[in-house]
């Protein structure tokens, strides 16, 4: 039996449609009840929070649990809760925890990739049988561009010519469910990628080439960065963690190519220009309730 956190987010929601299609045993755990009504297959709500985790008798009928949260000033400390609740069941599952690329290199300082190490060196320290996926950034993460591309025309962060090896949230997922669904990942940690890392500039040209309309790269400086995204709603934190993120980017520390996808799923992860075409009503439509600047 999975359990799965974090069930209703971008990984999540594809994860439990790729545990249907596996007709796996799998319950989402969500905060309200009614959550669980919109994701795929016939999943078992379990009504609890990383702060408050599901009781010791229900959580012992897991074997298997899918470990994610937001990435928040309080993420270590929320999922460092739930680890201990999964170790005071006493039953000792096997987590499948979901990291960043970069949260096992000593020398990356990003603030996000910082909270996951921390999480990791706990789990590690709990005994319990664990498998890290470590996924680039998500394309979706480029939809936070899109009313800059339909307004001016431009992809406007402060990337530099760092490249990224934009991964799929679904090629995440079908990784997650394989190893969610399979013997032989303890102790494994994925850094999963997409088929190419690209420049911001690159993306523009992808975004161009299938958008039918010229798309420039505006390399943002980092205040007018900070100035967006404390007026789009992030706070303090989040925006210092992104200008960090992207300062890492800069330098080429998430210039990183794997073929871990297809090691995990069989299946070639899917490139950019595949992933715009598919989410062209996102660019293309009303303006989405997201930051104007990234992550």
């Amino acid at each position: 039996m999975i359990l799965v956190t974090g069930a209703t987010g971008r990984v999540g929601y594809h994860l439990m449609a790729a545990l249907a299609d596996a007709h796996a045993d799998v319950a989402a755990m969500v905060r309200v009840e009614a959550r669980a009504a919109d994701l795929s297959g016939t999943p078992r709500p379990v009504v609890a929070t990383f702060d408050d985790p599901p009781p010791a008798e229900v959580l012992q009928g897991f074997d298997r649990v899918f470990l994610l949260s937001p990435a928040i000033e309080e993420q270590a400390e929320l999922e460092t809760v739930f680890i201990d609740a999964l170790v005071a069941a006493g039953h000792g599952p096997h987590v499948v925890k979901i990291a960043a690329d970069g949260f096992a290199d000593p020398g990356c300082e990003v603030r996000f990739m910082l909270s996951h190490r921390q999480v990791a060196r706990h789990l590690e320290a709990t005994g319990l049988p664990a498998t890290y996926l470590a996924p680039a950034l998500y394309m979706e993460d480029l939809l936070a561009a899109a009313g800059t591309i339909r307004e001016s025309a431009e992809v406007a962060v402060p990337g530099g010519h760092g490249r990224v090896g934009f991964v799929a949230a679904s090629d995440v997922a079908a990784a997650a469910a394989r190893v969610l669904t399979s013997a032989g990942h303890e102790g494994a940690t994925y850094a999963l990628t997409g088929p190419e890392a690209l420049r911001f500039k690159d993306v523009a040209a992808r975004v161009s080439a299938v958008f039918a309309r010229e798309v420039g790269y505006s390399d943002q400086p980092p205040e007018r960065a900070r100035e967006l995204m404390l007026a789009s709603g992030l706070s303090q934190w989040q925006a210092d963690g992104n200008l960090e993120l992207f300062d890492w980017i800069r330098q080429g520390g998430a210039d990183t190519v794997t073929a871990a996808v297809r090691e995990v799923t069989g299946a070639d992860p899917r490139p950019v220009q595949d992933w715009l075409e598919e989410s062209r009503g996102s660019f293309e439509g009303p303006p989405l309730d997201l930051p104007r600047s990234f992550f």
